[in-house]
């Protein structure tokens, strides 16, 4: 499994705080778990402020930015991932890029809408299954916070032509899908049994690492309704994790403790330009 990097680490431990901060000794610390030398993690932090995506408080600790919030809004919610569903009724929801939009927004638009699992049906024309709580309007407000281009229409569509309607469920590979759940229930249930026999620092790295790449992938899974993925192993995933997750917990916040930082919630890494989400930390 792949190691951080500064940036991604920082964001990552930043976010298991709830809104509070943590000193950049906290910071440091945890980087030589992962040989990142505190130099390399300075600068990063130097960076990572510059751009508003933390900040620093009164005290010289630091905490996530409004330039982090949505996103970790998004990543935060693979806890509630069915909440965020309902019955599906067949029709879809689309998105309609302009081409005209400047580079940095098409950017964000991408991310965006992969994001919330859309797929492109035509040139411009990305479209999901509409089975998402808050339907269509919630799908428009939540997609603007996460920087989908201004003015890109955002609506619902019935009544596909056979044809159309052919091609967007075969969208998703349902077989990848379901391959990718049970390799990651195995993999969890592997190191569940391991982490016992752990060194501490050890545990600390292999939640975190495992952790992080199956919060990845139920942070990027589109969420699709029973005809068009295994929903039933999907939902058992995500109880995996939530298990998971607790037993990261017991690792980490020993170590986050005795430097100052309370331990709050689990974290993952927002898939940006930093890499892949990733961290199983509570």
């Amino acid at each position: 499994m792949e190691s951080p990097t500064a940036k991604s680490l920082v964001l990552d431990l930043l976010s298991t705080l709830g809104g509070r901060s943590m000193p950049v000794s906290a910071l440091v610390a945890a980087g030589t778990l992962f040989e990142i030398g505190e130099p390399t993690l300075r600068v990063a932090v130097a960076r990572l402020l510059s751009a508003g995506r933390i900040e620093r408080d009164e005290r010289g600790r630091y905490r996530l930015g409004p330039g982090a919030a949505a996103i970790d809004r998004r990543i935060q919610s693979w806890r509630r991932l069915e909440e965020r569903t309902r019955p599906w009724q067949g029709a879809w929801a689309g998105v309609h890029l302009s081409g005209s939009a400047s580079r940095g927004d098409r950017r964000r638009s991408s991310k965006a809408l992969e994001l919330l699992g859309f797929r492109e049906l035509t040139p411009g024309l990305r479209v999901r299954p509409d089975n998402l709580s808050g339907g269509v309007p919630a799908l428009r407000r939540e997609l603007a916070d996460l920087g989908l281009e201004p003015g890109a229409p955002v609506f619902r569509m019935e009544e596909l032509s056979p044809a159309d309607e052919a091609r967007a469920r075969s969208l998703w590979d349902e077989l990848d899908l379901a391959t990718g759940y049970e390799r990651s229930l195995l993999d969890l249930s592997e190191s569940e049994r391991m982490l016992d026999r752990l060194a501490e620092g050890d545990a600390m790295v292999e939640t975190y690492l495992l952790g992080g790449r199956v919060l990845r992938q139920l942070v990027l899974d589109p969420v699709l309704p029973e005809p068009l993925a295994p929903a039933s192993r999907r939902q058992a995933l995500a109880a995996a994790m939530r298990r998971y997750d607790r037993l990261g917990r017991t690792h980490w916040s020993r170590f986050l403790a005795g430097h100052g930082a309370p331990h709050m919630k689990s974290a993952a890494r927002r898939p940006s330009d930093d890499g892949p989400t990733r961290a199983a930390l509570h």
